[in-house]
């Protein structure tokens, strides 16, 4: 796969949404939200920019 980047731009998420419970590593969310942080973005834009991104671009192989 292409070293892509996310690009992160002035646009909030207008969909349909459901709450969830989530568990990450701490250091994993103090980069979160430190980007968080860095864009003006909230913590939960930067999850869901971040999920699509990953579907958008993931791919599975076979076994």
């Amino acid at each position: 796969m292409a070293d892509k980047k996310l690009r992160i731009q002035p646009h909030r998420y207008g969909g349909e949404s459901a709450v969830i419970s989530l568990r990450l590593p701490k250091e994993m969310l103090a980069v979160i939200d430190r980007v968080a942080t860095d864009t003006g973005r909230t913590r939960n834009e930067i999850l869901v920019l971040s999920m699509e991104y990953a579907l958008e671009n993931m791919e599975i192989e076979d076994r």
